[in-house]
């Protein structure tokens, strides 16, 4: 129906003026917002990392460390208990998640069992899965041989809650940098993601991180010579640490702690007023201020040692005592170190070491890059989309036009409203947006010209052209609706922002097309009163097609069989440069300070650092460089330790503008959850298109979509791009184009088989090609205008995904007529299943295959 009542005009105009508003003050800027009134709404899109710059890194608790310290509290514990009880015991040790000892008098075996069952008794997990968790059991190996063994569970237990306290330490480290809007959050049990958009220094930040800022005072043995200690053995109770200088220094100090960090309550860096060097002064608490009081005043005259994570920052000699709770440590300092210290202090220790298993890191300077880049090929693809449509479609174009605009301030404004980041595969998502929006409208449009076409008045053919285009383009758009959310689901950090862009796109585009672009139609033509369609330029080329597809069918299937296979062949020999997120490693991008960058210098520089396979090449302008560093092999902080190097050989010629490090643990995670998605957006979509058509059009697509992967996997191999975590995104993206193409055409085919009884199968899909070649044309079109103006001023970053994406519309658009529609002629498909519910219209005459159809 073409009316539309007054409250149903008011929601449609509210939900697109609601879009105007609330996108809006993404055009302003952060002063500009700041200054609207308050009833206005100022809230914009957040800019992920790579539009703004900043710092992403995924933390990981070592399991090992809080093994370690477990059994060095449970060898504690057990001592305590049997020197308590008075039992008489021998060889209490402990290694890998078992403490053993051995109980003297044979009598009292039971118990000490009894007494150490205290460390078996359940604990409650609390938030950590709830009930009760079992730490420890007890057992006896051998008469009088007792084993404590440390539980996984508890173990798992223990990780978990030192995850939950090192977020709030962490937090409190990233807050006192000052930073704006830092997400730390929990990921799985043993993992914590921090992303700190806008930071300057991630060196800085990493270096806040990685230390755990155990603090202790203990006191330097002088019972030996430090090098006798270190050519020898040490006494039992003390230990040889090192200070953070260069060369260290060695101290013998006695494992004993006086007064330990966990009763300081404050600590700001300042200057010594004696030499003006940094220092920083600290505060303890009453209980700790009491013991550093007695210590120093126990040891006036012998030297003491601030120890911080098993480094000498001081040993100074107690010269009086330090009354009152104060202190200061001074050390080799700078204003930075002495700030950076004093953090670590006041926010706390960590329970255990957090380890950098993938970090990404890019400089403010490229994100403004990226913003200009991602704005340039986002305006220019809408102009040409724009122009092709109002070109292709005239009046009409022009409407379909204004609901394309309204639909971009409606994507714009629920990421808005979500509080979504945007991320550069977000602006793709948005420009691939535009040339896909397109075909809704087209498929309308088509339909009205079609049924104009058949005899039906101009308002009749609108009508029908909008309620019969609902059910296919519902059916294409959820099959990429299902790509989008899988992508969501099993996507991670600027991949899931790309799916979040792709889904609200498509459900503001149905809803545009639906209500918008008709509503517009509406009013045209009750204002116009119009008796034919209005003719766009390419009328005359874009119609009557008469092509007969099925006749090659055999030979397209050879060709097809034959790529498909060499794709095979080649993944199977060659196989894909895969980037850093599959295989690991570390990837640099740098930006001469002066000048053009000097490649061979850098290669040399490189070749320097022994850091095995690295390659370096020219990315974008002569003046950047990207750098490549193979995995090293030696866990994760091996990877750290390149940038570590790479970052002190470069940066006084070079701006590092973007760093990405990802260590074995999370590539491998990442190839799993690349694989999967691919496999799982195929099955959803499979079980979708059988229930919705028959089954010889699911394995028809499915075919027909295994062909595009195959093939687009084959163009990565062949053409040496990288495949990272933006090319699974592509290649799930193709999947969703693919099958929107294909869901088209069989929709048409499963029409006419309702429609034309007696119509030979062959006879029949070259029809239903050939009715839906203008839809296909004009929608692959605008698709390639968008993505090419995305490769061409998009910016080297998402060049490599674009071009994905501009093979996979192209090889897409092959498939859905000279694979999925043959395919249905391989499976004998039959008109049987689709008489019931036939449309009540004059049914055709058969037409003889080759036959021109155009007349039908």
């Amino acid at each position: 129906m073409l009316y539309f009542s007054r409250w149903k005009t008011t929601l449609i105009w509210l939900a697109v003026l609601a879009g105007v508003v609330f996108a809006f003050p993404n055009l302003l800027s952060q002063q500009q917002t700041e200054s609207l009134p308050d009833w206005v709404p100022s809230k914009q899109l957040t800019l992920g990392l790579d539009l703004q710059g900043g710092s992403y890194m995924l933390l990981q608790v070592e399991r090992e460390d809080i093994i370690k310290d477990r059994l060095t509290t449970t060898v504690d514990d057990v001592r305590r208990l049997l020197r308590e009880a008075g039992i008489g015991y021998t060889g209490l040790s402990g290694t890998g998640q078992m403490v053993q000892v051995r109980i003297r008098d044979d009598a009292r075996v039971e118990e000490a069992k009894e007494i150490l069952a205290e460390l078996s008794e359940p604990v409650s997990a609390g938030l950590f899965g709830g009930g009760t968790v079992t730490e420890a059991t007890v057992e006896e190996m051998q008469p009088g041989q007792l084993r404590i063994l440390l539980t996984d569970d508890g173990i798992t237990y223990r990780v978990s809650s030192a995850v939950a306290q090192s977020i709030e330490v962490v937090r409190k480290r990233i807050d006192e940098l000052g930073t704006t809007e830092p997400v730390i959050q929990r990921q799985g049990v043993d993992r914590i993601l921090v992303q700190v958009p806008g930071l300057d220094d991630p060196e800085r930040l990493k270096n806040l991180l990685n230390q755990t800022a155990k603090l202790a005072f203990r006191m330097v043995d002088p019972s030996m010579p430090v090098q006798e200690a270190i050519q020898g053995r040490p006494p039992a109770n003390s230990e040889v640490l090192y200070t953070t200088d260069d060369p260290p220094i060695p101290y013998l100090i006695q494992r004993t702690i006086l007064v330990s960090g966990e009763n300081l309550v404050d600590a700001q860096a300042g200057y010594d007023q004696r030499t003006n060097e940094p220092i920083v002064s600290f505060r303890f608490d009453s209980k700790g201020g009491q013991r550093f009081g007695q210590a120093t005043t126990q040891f006036v005259g012998l030297p003491f040692a601030i120890v911080l994570d098993d480094q000498v920052i001081s040993a100074p000699v107690i010269r009086e005592p330090i009354l009152g709770g104060t202190g200061q440590i001074s050390g080799n300092f700078d204003v930075q170190s002495a700030n950076d210290l004093a953090i670590l202090l006041r926010a706390g220790a960590l329970p255990a070491t957090l380890t950098v298993i993938e970090e990404r890191t890019v400089g403010p300077g490229l994100g403004a890059d990226s913003v200009a880049a991602g704005e340039t090929a986002g305006i220019i693809g809408a102009v040409l989309v724009l122009a092709f449509m109002f070109v292709a479609y005239g009046m009409l174009g022009f409407i379909a036009n204004l609901a394309l605009i309204a639909n971009v301030f409606m994507i714009i404004a629920i990421l808005t409203m979500l509080g979504a980041t945007l991320t550069l595969p977000g602006i793709a998502g948005i420009v691939l947006t535009v040339g896909m929006a397109v075909d809704s409208n087209v498929l309308i449009y088509e339909r009205i010209r079609e049924e104009h076409r058949a005899g039906r008045s101009l308002i009749q053919a609108i009508d029908a052209g909008f309620s019969k285009a609902f059910g296919t383009i519902l059916d294409a758009n959820v099959t990429t609706l299902i790509a989008a959310v899988i992508l969501f689901y099993l996507g991670t950090g600027p991949v899931r922002g790309f799916a979040v862009t792709l889904a609200v796109g498509i459900v503001t585009t149905v809803f545009t097309a639906f209500t918008f672009t008709r509503w517009m139609v509406a009013e045209w033509v009750r204002r116009k009163r119009p008796k034919k369609m209005p003719r766009g330029a390419l009328d005359a080329v874009i119609r009557d097609f008469s092509f007969r597809f099925m006749r090659i069918r055999k030979f397209t299937f050879v060709l097809s069989a034959v790529l498909s296979l060499a794709a095979m062949v080649l993944f199977a020999t060659i196989n894909m440069n895969y980037g850093i997120d599959f295989k690991g490693g570390s990837m640099i991008e740098v930006q001469a300070r002066d000048g053009n960058a000097d490649v061979g210098d850098i290669r040399a520089r490189m070749s320097e650092l022994n850091l095995g396979d690295v390659q370096v090449q020219e990315f974008g302008s002569p003046r950047e460089v990207l750098i490549r560093v193979q995995a090293q092999g030696g866990g994760e902080n091996a990877e750290q330790t390149v940038i570590t190097l790479v970052r002190g050989e470069l940066e006084g010629d070079y701006n590092i503008r973007r760093v990405e490090v990802v260590g074995p643990t999370v590539s491998g995670e990442l190839a799993q959850a690349g694989t999967i998605a691919v496999i799982a957006a195929l099955l959803a979509i499979l079980i979708y298109i059988w229930f919705r058509f028959e089954w010889q059009f699911a394995l028809g697509a499915i075919i027909a979509t295994v062909h595009d992967v195959v093939l687009t996997i084959g163009i990565f191999v062949v053409s040496g791009i990288e495949f990272n975590l933006s090319s699974i995104a592509a290649v799930l993206t193709i999947v969703g184009y693919s099958l929107n193409d294909t869901v088209v055409v069989y929709d048409r085919v499963r029409e006419n088989l309702r429609r034309y009884k007696k119509l030979p199968l062959t006879a029949l899909l070259d029809l239903s090609i050939n009715q839906m070649l203008p839809r296909t044309i004009l929608t692959s079109v605008t698709t390639l205008l968008a993505l090419l103006a995305l490769f061409i001023f998009g910016g080297e970053v998402i060049r490599s995904f674009t071009f994905a994406m501009i093979f996979g519309v192209v090889v897409g658009t092959y498939s859905s007529i000279f694979i999925a529609a043959p395919v249905l002629i391989l499976f004998k498909l039959r008109a049987d299943s689709f008489r019931v519910g036939m449309d009540a219209e004059t049914e055709a005459e058969p037409v003889p295959e080759g036959a021109d159809q155009s007349r039908i």
